[in-house]
């Protein structure tokens, strides 16, 4: 699997835009506050934390929105076990996601255990209580064959402008087909093709307050 090396250009000298997609990693305002908002908050986390819930995502990135889960969790005195699966279909070198974290100070220590245990070539580790899995290639193919079942889901692609291929009707029934019963999901994005995709998949979905200039994102519940 290629590396995002030579596939991202710098806006600011600090937020990763990944030219495949011409899309910003994370919000230009304030990556870590976008994340809490959106995927923390918009799923009702850490509240509803317990041993066994399972978190996945669509979308590693940066690796930014696991270090603000277990950073929750850490806050939260979490300390019983709590899995995390990423799909990821274009991984990020290790120095660029040095560089990318450096833009979140508040998140020093464990920005620092990640990238000690990072490989772009995906696989599991431990992050105090929560046990990582990293699935590289194309989540259309990589999802279906999952055997997990998550409680609460990440969707965290890039714009649904640019990169369709993750908000995709049947990906979205794969996101569902793995969800639990009263699980939920949440994204930055209130477009109405992915409202409609995660209606059709089974889940009822409600638009909330965005994050900063965002007017609107979205949050799904499994029935």
């Amino acid at each position: 699997m290629r590396n995002q090396t030579d596939q991202i250009t710098w806006r600011d000298g600090q937020v990763p835009v990944s030219s495949r997609f011409d899309d910003p990693f994370f919000s230009l305002e304030n990556g870590l506050a976008e994340t809490r908002h959106v995927f923390l908050e918009g799923n009702g986390l850490p509240a509803r934390l317990r041993p066994g819930f399972h978190i996945a995502e669509l979308g590693f990135g940066t690796g930014l929105n696991l270090l603000a889960t277990w950073q929750a969790t850490v806050q939260a005195g979490q300390t019983e076990t709590i899995s995390y699966t990423s799909f990821e279909a274009f991984p990020m070198a290790r120095a660029d996601m040095a560089r990318a974290l450096e833009a979140f100070p508040a998140l020093g220590s464990y920005r620092t255990a990640l990238l000690e245990v990072w490989d772009p070539a995906g696989g599991t580790f431990r992050l105090g209580p929560l046990e990582v899995r990293v699935i590289i290639g194309d989540a259309r193919q990589t999802l279906p064959q999952w055997e997990g079942t998550a409680d609460a889901w990440f969707l965290d692609g890039f714009s649904p402008a640019k990169n369709p291929e993750l908000w995709e009707p049947g990906l979205l029934k794969a996101v569902a087909a793995h969800t639990a019963p009263g699980g939920t999901c949440a994204s930055y994005t209130a477009a109405g093709f992915v409202r409609r995709g995660l209606e059709d998949a089974g889940f009822t979905v409600t638009r909330a307050p965005g994050y900063g200039r965002k007017r609107h994102m979205t949050r799904g519940l499994r029935a």
